[in-house]
């Protein structure tokens, strides 16, 4: 059962919190290659975030999965989440 937290440092509106979450479940489940009844996601927003020594637009990513990692999931993992952390958040890709 792949658990997926996400920190952010950029404030998502309490209106689209949910919505986000649910993306990003389906983003997850499609990256990973599992299905979505067995993904579980948590976003949190952490003011205190830093990357870089900035307290620029940042994204902390921590994925919790068995038998999914090699070198070359983990570059297609990146790209992915990174692309929508981008698209939805607007935190650069060098920023997490």
């Amino acid at each position: 059962m792949p658990y997926l937290e996400l920190m952010v440092n950029v404030q998502v509106p309490d209106s689209e919190e949910r919505a986000l979450a649910l993306e990003f479940s389906k983003l997850s489940a499609e990256t990973l290659g599992k299905p979505e009844a067995y993904i579980s996601v948590s976003i949190t927003y952490n003011k205190t975030l830093t990357f870089g020594g900035t307290f620029d637009p940042a994204f902390q990513l921590t994925i919790m999965s068995l038998d999914n990692f090699d070198l070359e999931a983990n570059e297609r993992y990146s790209a992915a989440f990174s692309e929508f952390f981008k698209e939805k958040l607007n935190i650069p890709n060098d920023r997490g």
